[in-house]
């Protein structure tokens, strides 16, 4: 069976990269591969080559490079990633290595020793560096290192932070960088162990069992990793960066979305104190949170008619690993669809709405997050995150704080958003499209609107490369200029977003320049193939102005053009008591909904 050109790489695959990389002398003892993925063609290739794209690192110099690898014909081009556009993403193993290093540090041990604190306690949350600017930070490769106190196996330790106290550790020289100790505090005592009877309390009672059964089995059917639903089709994917890719999105042939993916996210803490505030955490760039996606279970993650998809990645010794049940594909009923009850006719029709559910959840140190994207019978497409698991937690001062909220005796929970960002490769109809502004504006009240009541809409059109906020009653409209629907107007997919702030740093700060992506709600470009990533490639300690705003500064024209919208969302999280222990689920959004799309209704004949 021919591999599709877009298909995620294969086990074997994998084997061969690693083994042509190894022929050619590139991997040695201290190599470890912190990215393998597809190397993905220019879409307007008619015929694509199969490459790989492989980041490696040397544990031991510190040299990092970037190689394309033929899967066709074995040829490999590798050239070196300059230290000061940013360093790759960060290891598995260099958090294994913190705890030995810090072990046998005199200045760690005296100030832990001064705390109380016995070091066969600690557990050490590594944690990415950012970039600030410190000459005696140029070059090196580091990691920040709070710690929490574990007192006892099964102990969560988000409930006990050793606070006041920072580590910074070169991971290259295996030492011990510089120690930040600000401020001695009491470690919080009481536990945040949510699954002891003790502090759960007796068994909810008086829930009966919710059954979902299809007994045909789903209305789905796969041919490969491309999927077909009712009217829609579209090819399943999945990358060790973004996690799930949804690509070719057609709906009754007609495409819609090239390629759909969270193309990064960024956590920025409010807190400024000199032990954290450095905290923003890149999960896309820095992390690469494709690779920490869950095994979901039946009953628990998922519920129904089930399909389970697994994904193959590769380890850092570039070794493939599989994740079973890594991606869930399945239907859920969503209530009505359209109903009415006619007063002339007599006539009175309902019909069901179901959505196909195409979700993988990840985690990521405290946090859970499950990335969700809705097909509707309607024509509408929807992205949704759930956000769940542990705050990351820091001591609450006795004098209080403007940055974080008490969830329990001398706990705080830090201020914090978590922002995404949706790269959404727009084929509305083909590949010529345009963007429209849209505005819902009230008409002053005058000649014409002597009542006062009339309002309209104002389209503005896009016309160069550019970044936009949302603002009340305001959407985005993708429109093909030369498709029309039968009122001969421009067919078109409307992107509606939730309210939210953006980035809530001040526009000089350091996280400004290097998440650029998170200022503004909408960016849209003109598609480059090499222009993939909202922070751009290297995010690491990157030094900021690369991603999006380096991609806009061309100015290119996108009125008729192939363009791709990036979406900033997600929500600014002021911690709850009710977000203590454990995190109820917070929900994110967007919606691209057919505006003119279809000539009619299209979910008429739905039975």
């Amino acid at each position: 069976m021919t591999t599709h050109p877009l298909s995620a790489l294969t086990a074997d695959e994998i084997n061969d990269v690693r083994r042509v990389l190894t022929d050619a002398g590139h991997i040695g003892t201290d190599t470890r591969f912190a990215y393998v993925g597809l190397d993905e063609p220019d879409k307007r290739e008619a015929t694509p080559e199969r490459r790989a794209r492989v980041l490696l690192l040397d544990l031991g110099t510190g040299a990092a490079s970037d190689a394309r690898v033929s899967l066709t014909t074995g040829a490999v081009e590798i050239s070196p990633i300059d230290a000061a556009l940013g360093q790759l993403p960060i290891l598995d193993e260099e958090f294994g290595i913190i705890g030995p290093i810090l072990n046998e540090s005199p200045e760690w041990l005296a100030a832990l020793e001064k705390r109380g604190v016995d070091p066969q306690s600690v557990i050490f949350a590594p944690l990415s560096a950012g970039n600030y600017g410190y000459p005696d930070e140029v070059g090196k490769r580091l990691l920040r290192v709070l710690a929490f106190r574990q007192d006892f196996p099964e102990d969560h330790c988000w409930a006990h932070p050793v606070d006041g106290l920072c580590a910074y550790v070169d991971v290259i020289e295996r030492k011990l960088h510089k120690l930040i100790d600000h401020r001695e505090f009491e470690v919080p005592a009481e536990p945040g162990n949510y699954t002891d009877p003790e502090l759960v309390g007796p068994p909810l009672e008086g829930l009966k069992p919710i059954e979902i059964r299809q007994p045909e089995g789903p209305s789905f059917r796969f041919d490969g990793d491309e999927l077909h639903w009712a009217n829609w089709s579209l090819r399943v994917g999945f990358d060790t960066r973004e996690g799930l890719i949804l690509r070719k999105l057609a709906f009754s042939g007609r495409p819609i979305v090239e390629r759909a993916s969270i193309a990064e996210m960024v956590v920025p803490y409010a807190d400024p104190s000199p032990v954290r505030f450095w905290q923003n955490y890149f999960d896309t760039g820095e992390y690469l949170f494709g690779r920490y996606a869950n095994s979901l279970k039946l009953g628990c993650d998922c519920l129904g008619e089930i399909t389970y998809l697994d994904v193959t990645v590769a380890d850092e010794l570039g070794n493939p690993r599989v994740v079973e049940n890594a991606i869930c594909v399945h239907e859920e009923d969503f209530g009505t669809l359209w109903k009415h009850s006619d007063l002339f006719t007599e006539i009175s029709e309902t019909r069901r709405q179901r959505r196909l559910v195409i979700s993988f959840f990840t985690t990521v140190g405290n946090y859970d997050y499950g990335f969700y994207w809705y097909l509707y019978l309607d024509g509408t497409i929807e992205c949704e995150v759930k956000l769940t698991g542990f705050l990351f937690t820091s001591a609450y001062p006795e004098e209080g704080s403007d940055y974080a909220t008490q969830v329990a005796p001398g706990l705080g929970a830090p201020y914090h958003q978590h922002l995404f960002c949706a790269r959404l490769d727009m084929t509305v109809d083909g590949g010529a499209n345009a963007v429209d502004e849209i505005d819902v504006v009230a008409r002053p009240m005058g000649e014409g609107n002597e009542h006062g009541n009339a309002f309209t809409v104002q389209t503005t059109r896009l016309t160069t490369e550019t970044a936009r906020d949302a603002a009340p009653n305001r959407v985005w409209r993708v429109v093909n200029p030369g498709k029309v629907n039968r009122m001969g107007e421009p067919v078109g997919y409307t992107l509606s977003v939730q309210q939210s702030p953006t980035l809530l740093a001040d526009p000089g700060s350091v996280i400004a320049a290097r998440a650029g992506f998170a200022t503004k709600h909408l960016w849209v470009t003109r598609y480059a193939p090499g222009e993939r990533y909202a922070a751009g490639d290297f995010v690491n300690q990157s030094p900021g102005g690369e991603g999006l705003p380096a991609y806009t500064a061309a100015g290119r024209d996108i009125d008729g053009e192939d363009i791709v919208l990036w979406h900033t969302f997600g929500p600014t999280h002021v911690p709850r008591l009710e977000d203590w222990p454990i995190m109820p689920v917070d929900h994110a959004k967007f919606t691209l909904k057919p505006t003119g799309f279809f000539d009619r209704n299209p979910a008429l004949n739905v039975p």
